[in-house]
């Protein structure tokens, strides 16, 4: 369990942005993007930053009350971002609440279906997945290959944020799968 040490007021926010760089940094890989796994869009890229916060949100949830505050934090940061990149591309004030409230409502719609697949037995789990990813992921050319192989990187990063010490999360130092080798091709 996450201990209430991490939580003093100036020191949540700081939290939830480094791990918000971290779930960024991560869904910018180029290996999402090369030979058209995933589209290098900004749909594409929304799908991916939802992909890896909803693994971290996940972890954060399952640690007690005060790593669930964490993971709202997280979500406050994310959309505040999301909010600002939208506003600096041109959209308009009308219409960045409206875009924003559409992007919420996937991203939660995706945090619950990515979590009732993680939490299938081992022998759905994949193949739960690959449907989630080829339903929302774009992509030019998304074969079930590919989804295949997405849907296997989630298993890991999943794995392996459940045995990333809370420490280490609080830190932000969280080390992904490497996508070139969850990605490869056979």
């Amino acid at each position: 369990m996450f201990s209430n040490r991490w939580f003093c007021h100036s020191s949540r926010h700081a939290i939830a942005q480094a791990l918000y760089k971290t779930i960024v940094a991560q869904a910018r890989q180029p290996a999402l993007y090369l030979g058209g796994l995933v589209t290098d869009t900004p749909e594409g890229r929304f799908e991916m930053v939802v992909l890896h916060a909803a693994l971290v949100m996940r972890r954060l949830k399952s640690r007690g009350r005060a790593a669930s505050e964490l993971a709202q934090l997280l979500f406050d940061t994310m959309f505040a971002d999301m909010d600002d990149n939208l506003r600096e591309i041109g959209v308009g004030d009308l219409s960045v609440g409206r875009k924003i409230r559409k992007m919420v409502e996937a991203f939660y719609g995706r945090l619950r279906a990515y979590d009732t697949a993680l939490n299938k037995p081992d022998p759905e789990r994949a193949q739960a997945l690959t449907r989630i990813v080829s339903r929302n992921v774009p992509s030019d050319d998304m074969l079930v290959d590919s989804c295949r192989k997405l849907a296997d990187y989630m298993l890991a990063a999943d794995h392996m944020l459940r045995d990333t010490s809370d420490d280490m999360v609080f830190a932000a130092r969280i080390d992904f799968p490497k996508l070139r080798d969850a990605l490869r091709n056979d």
